[in-house]
């Protein structure tokens, strides 16, 4: 029989692969590969991400590697927006492009139905790698060879055909700029690596979140039937209170159960909280109520406070006359309220420096 895996150490291993025991002292470059990406549709809030993940990160930093070309936003797992280096970008997004695929046939398939798909490729390739547009720019101008179809639709057909990224200046910290995109080939040159396999993506997710199900990887990736991929691979397994099998690199560390685990305030859709079929390693039977009542069918996942390696609260930040605060929404009583008050000074001199700062402490979620 599997050995038996405790929640709590399920919780340790997770959050030492996420760098959420520790700050790493690597470059923005190996963190965000380490990590298999970071979801990213939001302009800026992943920045957080970043910062909770490496010791004394400035933002500008970053911001020049996406200028430069070196860190990009495209569609990859689950075909959301995700944060990945260039060599990522041109490896991972092949064996993805099957996630994309299935996702936009679903929506838009009915939509596109009659127009040939090479050429909606060859035309949407020709527009954006001629200038960035918007998705709205670009349905406009497909449009004009498709007259009587859905503008949406067609703009949605060339994301699912092309690999494109979100350019500069969206998504630079402290800068706007609307949602352009043009094909990776055009803004990062022609691949030079190669495909990334399905079992070299199973080592990614492992390394980044393991010990997991197959289930759990899929639900990060997308990609279904890794069963027999993973049932393919040198693996150790275990088994968790519920009877799950679960996998792991026979090289990994799996920390004791009882290491400490800091407070930390995480920013919306960071995927330690999206990337488990199973999210209870993380999320607490409290958690999941409040998540359920207070933030699903709104659209909106909170930042959530981690206290002991689990959900504890949410946090929000209001600025008025240079002040800049940062609200502690409790879901549950918080022992450690000074470590929270410390992480949330310290978070606040990332966020707004040249403000005056403060922390409230509420006993409700951010939404009611």
């Amino acid at each position: 029989m599997d050995p038996l895996i405790s929640q709590r150490a399920l919780n340790r291993a997770t959050l030492d692969r996420q760098l959420l025991l520790r700050r790493g002292g690597g470059s923005v470059q190996e963190v965000v590969e380490r990590l298999g990406g970071l979801q990213a549709q939001t302009p800026h809030t992943w920045y957080v991400g970043l910062w909770n993940r490496i010791e004394g990160l400035k933002p500008e930093d970053v911001s020049g590697l996406l200028a430069g070309r070196e860190l990009v936003r495209i569609a990859l797992q689950r075909s959301t927006i995700h944060l990945v280096t260039a060599r990522d970008c041109l490896a991972m997004r092949p064996l993805l492009q099957a996630v994309t695929e299935r996702m936009t046939r679903t929506t838009f398939g009915k939509r596109l139905a009659g127009v040939d798909l090479d050429e909606l490729a060859a035309t949407g390739r020709a527009l954006l790698e001629e200038r960035a547009m918007t998705f709205a720019d670009l349905g406009r101008a497909l449009a004009e060879r498709w007259p009587e179809h859905d503008q949406h639709a067609l703009g949605q057909g060339v994301r699912w055909l092309l690999p494109l990224v979100q350019v500069p200046p969206r998504g630079l910290w402290g800068r706007s700029g609307p949602v352009a995109h043009t094909t990776a080939e055009s803004w990062l040159g022609p691949a030079e690596v190669p495909p990334t396999t399905p079992a070299e993506l199973v080592r990614r997710y492992l390394a980044a979140f393991g010990p997991a199900s197959v289930q759990d990887a899929q639900t990060w990736s997308g990609l279904t039937r890794l069963g027999e991929v993973v049932e393919s691979m040198d693996l150790v397994r275990f088994r968790d209170a519920a009877g799950r099998t679960l996998y792991d690199l026979p090289e990994a560390v799996r920390p004791a159960e009882d290491v400490p685990a800091p407070v930390r305030l995480m920013y919306d859709f960071d995927n330690l909280f999206l990337s488990h079929a199973d999210r209870s390693r993380v999320i607490s039977e409290r958690g999941a109520a409040v998540m359920q009542g207070s933030f699903m069918g709104t659209n909106v996942i909170p930042r959530i406070i981690l206290v002991d390696g689990v959900t504890a609260g949410d946090w929000t930040v209001t600025r008025a006359k240079g002040v800049s605060t940062l609200n502690v929404h409790q879901w549950t009583p918080i022992a450690e309220l000074e470590e929270v008050e410390r992480e949330a000074r310290l978070l606040l001199e990332f966020l707004a420096p040249d403000d005056e700062h403060d922390v409230s402490v509420l006993d409700r979620p951010s939404k009611p």
